[in-house]
């Protein structure tokens, strides 16, 4: 991992764990309101079959047009209660998901373990854009995890996507956010109608730019973050914190619900989200942790800037905060291209 993602991750404190409090809080007031009339219930994950090296590969290949060959699929035991989520922040008007994070929620260990996916990520692959961003605009959810799986070597179990215009409505529904802008942000995209023009500093946010803080990468001028994508979920997941202090009150749970099912989409039943919102709040703020995909995002791949993989270091994250089998996940498990 990058000394610089290392030296940011070893900053978080107790103003951390009092935001991600909130987040649990925010969480489970949303879903007792929404789906208070649905059967609790934990989510149900693949114990028999190894969706990770097997079922990822024929997908991907089926998805690429090859044959499927019949392979046996190898019997790997997982852990209870653990499962591996999608999270995405989708993009439709620009055809991807902005922000992607895969969640691995081990309930039985009381431990959530958070990470941050970079958009430009490459994947092997052959595709007139090899990042990971391109795989939604491909495929949804669907193609996103299943590369996702191969990638990694892990399975993911569900997915959870929300529109980016719900998170413009949300923080225009609490009033907008007081947020330090860590850097100026002066960008456009015509195409996709996004202006983004925000000096840095403390200021208040409506949703509009709120959005534009959150999806910002770099000036009209090539100028931006110092350390890129890096940069970027830096500032996601300082913002995320700001939102949901502000959201978490009783008075806005009805409001937070009625944006939920219009602009969220996923898998998982009601039942299960609340059962999964219940057990987050017993795992606590102590059991959550964030991490980064460790790589290098200054690399090229066939003339595009793209985010290269660490290979042993993506290995270690993923055995430490990803796997949620009994055995270790090996190298030749993952896919990761180093041009």
């Amino acid at each position: 991992m990058r000394a610089d993602s290392i030296a940011f991750y070893a900053k978080k404190g107790r103003a951390e764990k009092r935001a991600v409090a909130v987040l649990l809080a925010a969480l489970v007031s949303v879903l007792a309101v929404t789906a208070a009339r649905f059967a609790v219930r934990a989510p149900e994950a693949p114990s028999a079959s190894d969706a990770a090296t097997v079922g990822a590969q024929l997908v991907t290949a089926a998805w690429n047009g090859a044959a499927a060959t019949e392979e046996p699929v190898q019997v790997r035991a997982r852990r209870a209660y653990c499962y591996n989520i999608l999270l995405s922040g989708v993009d439709d008007a620009g055809g991807g998901s902005d922000t992607n994070l895969l969640l691995r929620f081990d309930a039985a260990n009381r431990q959530m373990d958070l990470v941050s996916l970079p958009r430009d990520t490459l994947l092997h692959h052959e595709w007139p854009s090899n990042k990971l961003n391109y795989a939604y605009a491909l495929g949804g959810s669907e193609r996103l995890a299943s590369e996702i799986e191969n990638l990694l070597g892990v399975p993911v179990d569900y997915t959870v996507s929300v529109d980016l215009r719900g998170f413009v409505s949300l923080v225009d529904r609490i009033g907008g956010v007081d947020f330090d802008v860590p850097v100026r942000m002066d960008y456009d995209d015509p195409a996709q109608e996004l202006h983004i023009h925000l000096a840095p500093g403390l200021q208040h946010l409506n949703g509009q730019q709120a959005m534009g803080v959150v999806r910002f990468r770099k000036n009209n001028d090539g100028s931006g973050y110092p350390d890129a994508d890096i940069g970027r979920i830096r500032t996601q997941q300082a913002f995320l914190k700001a939102l949901a202090q502000k959201a978490v009150c009783l008075e806005n749970a009805p409001a937070l619900a009625q944006l939920a099912s219009s602009y969220v989409k996923t898998d998982l039943s009601l039942g299960n989200l609340v059962w999964l919102g219940s057990e987050a709040l017993r795992i606590g703020a102590e059991g959550a942790v964030f991490r980064t995909l460790p790589g290098d995002g200054a690399g090229y791949y066939r003339g595009e800037s793209v985010y290269v993989l660490d290979p042993e270091a993506t290995l270690a994250l993923v055995n430490e905060a990803l796997n949620p089998y009994d055995a270790p996940i090996s190298a030749e498990e993952l896919d990761i291209l180093v041009p």
